[in-house]
């Protein structure tokens, strides 16, 4: 069977393939003769970079793992105005970050086609907010093209990149986490040559500072620009494939869905067996097309619109129709919910108010159904794998301080030291914000001591970020701590890889798609700055890391301590890979007190307690032979198992 990966470069136009969605945008960027990549990885959008970094290479692309948004930002803008087509891909807080360059970019626009993928997340099933990136979009005054399906994902793609060259302007392709991660045939279209020879591409920068010196007196030119793209743009958008008119074209009622929620509004409509519906799918949330708007409207009596977060297209439509004198009814929100992601439930029951119709299921006695399924089924909570090294940084952690220090952490696997019974984690902001938090906790503990005092005070600030946090925007923070003489101790959690989005690699690991980069070792850095301390501990050993961070924590000034250890899952993955083996631990019975520290204090997954016997156990199955039990039992009860025993 063909790897997924294989599929997206296979010269076979016409043949109907089973993709992601995200894996279907990276073939639609191939198709359009994508020159350069760069990104990095946030779920729900990991897996088009991740696609892109092994088909890179073959296919002649440069493909980059940038340190954070705003650089992959910068990096494809720049081979753009290249007259190369590039693509930078992000999570929707990711275009926070590149915000800066986006907002203040956006009116020297490009040469080649410039797209910016970005995924957002409704219902927040791994993000820190739920904001919606068609907001921004409105806000920079740039067009939104939204896939309902993963085969729509690939041609947006394509056409995506048209669209930019034509107007020379940025375009966003936005998805959601169904449709990044939903599968669906996909019909392949032709590969360029250059894209089937592996030819790299390059362009040529054609210096303007007229145009890409963002001084006042060339912004100032900028804005009127943009508006006039913009609307030029909404004139295309009403021919454009995307968007379309279905349904009953006597009928009194209409439906706009832009997006997926297209996909939902048909279901729904199937469910509630109605017929006598005209619906406006809008492949383009931002700008709305008034031409085919207009069309869609005419003789209708009232209107509905399903779309997931923010009224984004109901705001627009309103403000059409009332500059129109248009008097009918129109609804959004007050019938469809402003948070969380769309379901087939929240349409059906929408467009049943909508209509006035009953809704055909009993929701009541669904909901008791799922409610006793969740009484039968035991709570899973999500926990840091068995012999993590997050784990013993954590324990030694807590340890040096005696618990009684302030946690501060990132963005990453790491955050999980939050659950019981670490309890290592007291905020959690956004990529970097562990170190800026740390110091400004400190400030406010520890501002009004004189100098004398502060030596005698012990630190009892721990910040805890990740490798690639500690690139992506750790730098600036761990900077200004350092300069202004903050007193806190700041852990870099460096498994070597970027182990939740999917073991990318990072400025840590010094691996590329292309082969090895530079290397830059964390621990170089921070002493470069200044930091007042800095070591490197292998968690692993727990004693060793105990010491050292109890040591750290008597320095006046900025500790650094780098706990060093590769991620556990990919090791382990690497060694299964190998058919190598790894030791597995067993409690023994006679030593075993019941005292609990590995239950209480330690909380590995592999433990559990036998309340028959009153003492620990492991599963084998789930042993990934740290040893880090055997370091933390008082009374040496955790043994590895030797070759050969049961």
């Amino acid at each position: 069977m063909a790897k997924v990966t294989d599929m997206v470069l296979w010269d076979k136009p016409g043949e109907k393939v089973l993709l992601l969605g995200n894996q279907a945008i990276a073939r639609g960027a191939l198709e359009a003769n994508i020159a350069v990549y760069a990104a990095y990885p946030g779920t729900p959008s990991s897996e088009l970079t991740d696609t892109m970094a092994i088909v890179a290479k073959k296919a002649g692309v440069y493909m980059e793992y940038s340190t954070n948004e705003k650089v992959a930002f910068e990096t494809a803008l720049a081979a753009a105005w290249s007259g190369l087509r590039a693509m930078t891909a992000m999570k929707h807080v990711g275009l926070n970050v590149a915000a800066d360059t986006f907002l203040s970019s956006v009116g020297m626009g490009v040469e080649g086609g410039f797209v910016i993928m970005v995924a957002d997340d409704p219902s927040m099933w791994s993000s820190q907010n739920e904001q919606d990136t068609r907001v921004y979009a409105k806000f920079a005054n740039v067009p939104v093209l939204e896939p309902s399906s993963p085969h729509e994902a690939k041609e947006m793609t394509k056409y995506a990149f048209e669209l930019s060259e034509k107007f020379k302007h940025f375009v966003i392709l936005r998805t959601t986490t169904r449709t990044s991660h939903a599968r669906g045939d996909v019909v392949l279209g032709e590969l360029p040559e250059e894209i089937k020879a592996g030819k790299r591409k390059f362009g040529k920068f054609k210096k303007d500072p007229n145009r890409f010196v963002d001084v006042p007196a060339n912004a100032r030119k900028f804005h009127p620009i943009i508006l006039e793209k913009i609307e030029k743009i909404r004139e295309e958008f009403n021919d454009m494939p995307f968007n379309w008119i279905e349904g009953d074209e006597s009928a009194k009622v209409g439906i706009i869905a832009p997006g997926l929620a297209y996909a939902y509004v048909k279901e729904a409509l199937h469910w509630l067996g109605v017929e006598d519906v005209k619906v406006l799918k809008l492949g383009t949330p931002f700008p709305v097309p008034y031409g085919l708007l207009e069309k869609f409207m005419d003789s209708l009596e009232k209107v509905l619109i399903v779309e997931e977060l923010e009224p984004v297209v109901e705001e627009q439509v309103k403000t059409w129709a009332y500059d129109r004198g248009l008097r009918i009814p129109i609804h959004g929100k007050d019938l469809v919910p402003r948070v969380y992601e769309m379901t087939t439930r929240r349409a059906v029951t929408a467009i049943a108010k909508f209509l006035g119709i009953d809704v055909p299921l009993d929701y009541g006695e669904l909901d008791a159904k799922y409610n006793k399924a969740l009484e039968i089924v035991p709570p899973r909570p999500p926990s840091l794998c068995p012999a993590c090294p997050h784990r013993n940084s954590f324990y030694a952690i807590k340890k040096a301080t005696r618990a009684r220090g302030i946690y501060p952490s990132d963005i990453g696997c790491y955050t999980l030291g939050l659950l019981p019974p670490l309890n290592a984690v007291d905020t959690t902001v956004a990529m970097g914000g562990s170190i800026g938090i740390a110091h400004g906790l400190e400030i406010a503990q520890h501002g009004s001591l004189s100098e004398e005092q502060r030596k005698k005070e012990k630190k009892v600030i721990v910040a805890t970020i990740g490798d690639s946090t500690f690139y992506h925007t750790g730098l600036p923070a761990l900077a200004n701590a350092i300069y202004n003489r903050s007193n806190v101790l700041i852990v870099v959690l460096d498994n070597l890889v970027t182990a939740m989005t999917g073991d990318q690699p990072n400025p840590s690991t010094g691996q590329t798609p292309h082969g090895m980069g530079k290397r830059i070792p964390i621990e170089d850095v921070a002493r470069a700055m200044g930091a007042d301390f800095v070591e490197v501990v292998d968690p692993y050993d727990i004693k060793k890391t105990y010491e050292v961070m109890k040591k750290a924590l008597e320095v006046e000034g900025v500790s650094v301590v780098v706990s060093r250890q590769v991620c556990a899952l990919y090791k382990i993955g690497q060694m299964r890979r190998r058919g190598e083996k790894w030791p597995i631990y067993y409690v023994d019975e006679e030593a075993c007190t019941g005292c609990k520290v590995c239950i209480n204090a330690y909380g590995c997954p592999a433990i559990y307690w036998d309340e028959e016997k009153r003492q620990a156990r492991i599963e084998p199955s789930m042993c990934w032979g740290c040893g880090g039990c055997a370091q933390i039992c008082p009374f040496g009860a955790f043994k590895p198992v030797e070759e050969g025993e049961e």
